[in-house]
């Protein structure tokens, strides 16, 4: 017994020093985190918080572990680098108190250059995948000592990727898992306890490396700006960039350190590199024990097309700067004396701790040898102590561990978003399963010989209002921009409405649950309350339905029948956003199940009729086939068809817009914000970019009109003959009294048949010209516009982050960067974005990876909707969500709600909008509002009829919204 409480206490006494340790590493860590829950308020010589601000300076590091006696491994920070060496004001040789058995040198991770910020709890992810598809365009490497050529780029590096609740986390994701050849592990900076992280990094050895990610905050407050942290932790000063610089590039010239090993430096030496942020370290201030090792070549950044040189432009770029070994003496003697004050800092490395961090996003599509960075940041961590073959595997088996356990306890999928890698939690399970069969008929050419869509979709659906309806519109198909229209109403026995209205609890969790109704065709209405909210009872639904391929193969198409709707901007709530300050007047998300559709191929005008069936449904089955007294849909539908050709121009021209006497006033839009007010919050939008609080805010706002007893058909039709547009739509829930007439011309998200996600965000519009020459100068004038160009940059961006949590690493690109689409009213800058989703992950877990699309938050995505939400007076609704169509084939494709009218309760809204950079003009942003809310609000107007004085007043639900309230000018 003696013998036994003997060893007990020295275990204790063991456990006991291994703390101790570990608290004297992070003790000034902890000292410096209190700090951000003091006000934002830093002296003159300071600088504010700034979030995603500090860009890479404020951007990522890089780090290996140590033991006690042995100089600390190599960490990298992305602009937030040299914030971090300034934060870190460790104490040389701390350690675990254990001896290091690899070759002199230890393989255990840094986690002192992690530093501490807190932040909203996260949850982890770690996916256990094969290895990674590795793109063609690979940077140059050498071997190690004792290596021969290129083999260290087939070791395997296990890298912990901290997660600072940035929008560009999974950039650097993508791109560790193709360079290490294994997948990092991804937590955010308030995941894990200090006691875990120690067995991880010290007992366990589970990690060769540490990349911490950028982020939302000032490392005054925050530790999000890992270069600027590393710099402010080592007693470095914090102050305002000379301008604050998101979305542009800059020349790069540097000490030539290992990080830098085999890229050029300097002008005009083709290393140019995206910068998002807004503070930065004064050099001036640096302690002795840091050491700058990168600056721009001139003060001034420049977009991205006046950079771009022929040149080809990586694929795959992170946003992590890589941790480096690089300590060597090179880069302490080297001549700066031409460094001139007009230049930004743009790296720094600690003088004898494997410490760096830079201020640019080498995880930008636009930042040239950003793979390369991480190459040599792998090649540094191999050098420093990875040379035992079994070390590695040992490593992938714990992490394997930790994958396992958490697929084990954490919740449900929706809480990894927004910053986590999206780990399956396999498919949920249905009381109700469904066996679907689908039956099909195609004619060929019938589209063009009974006048198009328009009149199809009349004749088929527009009688009694066109009540419960809805038209997928491809109405403009230029240049192969849409192929495809979808039009269907309430129908068979399968046919239901979903209407979903999210609970008050909602503005204050995550996930706060609502009330869904659900109505049949035979008219029964039932309403339930959903815990876990409406995007997880949609994923059970779509997971609940067995079906055949064969019965679809033959189909050009991806929508066969499934659910058909929307899903407003507050179900944000559900896809990792903290609340909904504002309440919305419509449903939070509609939707039908339509077991009937028809469908037009307008490249060869083939139209296809399909309607499925539940095969274990007596009901069902009869409706499908029929009996003697009634006949299938499609013989109905069919017989319908065939009778249109003689009836096609009576049919559509009753819902075109007819033309009014000129001496009748129209009733017109009260736009929520006056001139005044919009143009005051655009300078509040401007000052939370200088302070670093986001690189961009999509600042948005609503304007209504009373419209009572309108043709909203009517209206639809005569806006897609202005204003054709690919992602058109048309949607009645007549129960509701709501429709929405979108003319939106931008895709939110596709998963297509062949698993390919895509992603097609636009930013950057302006007027089509009254002649061709001007038409032609301003075209040219938006794709060389760098405000324009630095929008469309951070949201592509964005947009590959929110691929990379559900792509297969190594499969996100972007195959169309900036490219000018034109349509009737407007010019806009477009950007495809694609990769390969994982196989095991639903279509659900893909939309809440992306929801909202980063065209209509901005980024950092959660803070700038946390900012947005304290400056809009009144809820988006529809506006800024999405419409379109989940397959029960497990595919879909959504839009963007933009250009968009919704009629609701006899009242018309539109929401319209802009992207605020640190480039933007609050003037300017006023036009563009009124420039893209000017089409469908024109329409509107002239095809209201004279209902009195009262239709140019908003309605009493608009009067509490309202923030100094004028009409809207349409001229």
């Amino acid at each position: 017994l003696v013998t036994e409480i003997l060893a007990r206490l020295l275990l204790a006494r063991s456990h006991a020093l291994r703390v101790a340790s570990l608290l004297t590493r992070f003790l000034p860590l902890l000292s410096a985190s209190s700090r951000r829950r003091r006000p934002l308020r830093p002296p003159p010589t300071r600088v504010p918080s700034s979030p995603a601000g500090g860009g890479l300076m404020a951007g990522v590091g890089f780090g290996t572990t140590t033991g006690a006696g042995h100089p600390p491994a190599p960490l990298f920070a992305r602009s937030a680098a040299v914030r971090l060496s300034a934060a870190l004001r460790i104490p040389e040789g701390g350690g675990s108190g254990r001896s290091c058995k690899t070759r002199g040198r230890c393989s255990r991770g840094c986690w002192s250059q992690f530093g501490s910020g807190v932040s909203a709890s996260r949850l982890l992810s770690v996916r256990r995948r094969g290895a990674p598809r590795v793109s063609s365009q690979r940077g140059e490497g050498r071997g190690g000592e004792g290596e021969g050529g290129a083999e260290w780029e087939s070791r395997l590096v296990r890298t912990l990727l901290i997660d600072n609740y940035d929008s560009y986390t999974y950039n650097i994701y993508q791109e560790l898992s193709v360079v290490n050849g294994l997948p990092p592990v991804v937590i955010c900076n308030d995941e894990w306890t200090w006691e875990y992280v120690f067995q991880c990094l010290y007992e366990e050895e589970a990690f060769d490396n540490i990349v911490i990610s950028p982020g939302p905050g000032s490392p005054t407050t925050l530790f999000f700006q890992l270069l600027q942290a590393l710099g402010y932790v080592h007693g470095a000063q914090i102050t305002y960039a000379p301008e604050p610089v998101h979305g542009r590039l800059s020349e790069i010239e540097h000490t030539g350190c290992n990080l830098f090993l085999d890229i050029p430096s300097g002008s005009k030496s083709g290393f140019k590199v995206v910068r998002y942020h807004s503070l930065i370290v004064d050099e001036d201030t640096l302690p002795k024990e840091l050491i700058p090792i990168a600056w721009t070549t001139s003060e001034h950044a420049h977009s991205f097309l006046e950079t771009e040189t022929s040149a080809r432009m990586p694929i795959f770029l992170t946003n992590s700067i890589t941790q480096s070994l690089c300590a060597d003496s090179s880069a302490k003697n080297v001549e700066s004396s031409n460094m001139g004050r007009e230049k930004v800092l743009m790296g720094i490395m600690h003088s004898t701790r494997p410490h760096y961090g830079v201020q640019f996003h080498p995880e930008s599509i636009a930042t040239s040898y950003g793979r390369k960075l991480f190459k040599n940041f792998k090649k540094m961590t191999i050098d420093y102590g990875l040379r035992s073959s079994a070390l590695p595997e040992r490593k992938v088996a714990f992490a394997n561990e930790i994958s396992r356990r958490l697929k084990v306890t954490k919740l449900s999928v929706a809480n990894l978003l927004m910053g986590q890698h999206i780990v399956s939690s396999g498919i949920p399970k249905s009381k109700d399963p469904k066996y679907l069969k689908l039956q099909w008929r195609k004619f060929n050419g019938m589209a063009k010989q009974v006048g198009g869509s328009g009149n199809i979709f009349a004749k088929l659906f527009g009688d009694q209002n066109a009540e419960d309806t809805f038209w997928l519109d491809s109405s403009s198909t230029e240049q192969r921009r849409a192929r495809f229209s979808f039009m269907g109403s309430k129908g068979g026995p399968l046919w239901k409405q979903m209407t979903f209205w999210l609970s008050d609890l909602s503005n204050k969790a995550s996930k706060g649950g609502g009330y869904l109704s659900t109505r049949d065709a035979d008219g029964e209405k039932k309403t339930i309350f959903l815990n876990d909210g409406f995007l997880d009872f949609l994923d059970k639904e779509l997971q609940s339905f067995h079906y055949d391929k064969e019965d679809y193969q033959a189909l050009p198409f991806d929508f066969c029948g499934g659910f058909v709707g929307y899903i407003g901007y507050g179900l944000k709530v559900e896809c990792g956003a903290s609340s909904n300050p504002h309440k919305s007047m419509v449903p939070d998300a509609c939707f039908f199940f339509a077991d009937n559709l028809l469908v037009i191929d307008h490249s060869n005008d083939d139209v296809y009729i399909l309607s499925i069936h539940d095969a274990h449904c007596p009901r069902s089955r009869a409706a499908q086939h029929g009996t003697s007294e009634m006949k299938t849909w499609l013989d109905v539908t069919e017989k319908k068809l065939l009778g249109l050709v003689s009836s096609q121009e009576k049919m559509f021209i009753k819902h075109k817009l007819s033309t009014r006497p000129s001496n009748l006033s129209k009733p017109k839009f009260v736009v929520a914000k006056s001139r005044r007010q919009y143009m005051k919050d655009v300078e509040s939008c401007l000052k939370f970019i200088q302070d670093g609080e986001s690189y961009e805010l999509c600042f948005t706002t609503q304007m209504k009109m009373r419209v009572k007893d309108i043709d909203a058909l009517g209206i639809y039709c005569t806006l897609r003959d202005r204003n054709p547009a690919p992602y058109a739509a048309w949607l009645n829930f007549s129960k509701e009294n709501l429709s929405i007439l979108c003319s939106s011309p931008e895709r939110f998200l596709q998963l297509d048949r062949n698993g390919i996600l895509e992603a097609k965000p636009i930013k950057g519009t302006i007027a089509r010209g009254a002649t061709m020459e001007e038409d032609d100068h301003l075209k040219f004038q938006l794709q060389h516009s760098e405000k324009d160009q630095a929008e469309n940059l951070m949201i592509v961006d964005l947009l590959r982050n929110d691929l990379g949590r559900v792509c297969e690493p190594g499969t996100v690109h972007v195959p169309h960067l900036m490219k000018v689409e034109s349509y009737a009213t407007v010019h806009t800058m477009v950007s495809t974005i694609r990769g390969e989703k994982i196989a095991d992950l639903s279509p659900i877990d893909c939309v809440r990876a992306a929801f909202p699309g980063g065209s209509m938050t901005g980024a950092p995505k959660l803070r700038s909707m946390e900012l947005l939400d304290t400056l809009e007076c009144c809820s988006r609704g529809v506006y800024s969500g999405s419409i379109g169509f989940f397959s029960y084939n497990q595919r879909f494709d959504l839009n963007i709600v933009i250009r968009t009218v919704v009629i609701h309760e006899g009242e018309a809204s539109i929401g319209a909008g802009g992207a605020v950079v640190a480039l933007s003009s609050p003037e300017d942003e006023y036009e563009e509002m009124l420039l893209k809310a000017r089409a469908p609000a024109r329409v509107v107007e002239e095809y209201s009829k004279e209902l009195g004085s009262e239709n140019n007043l908003a309605s009493s639900s608009f009067h509490s919204e309202l923030c100094d309230r004028e009409p809207l000018p349409l001229d």
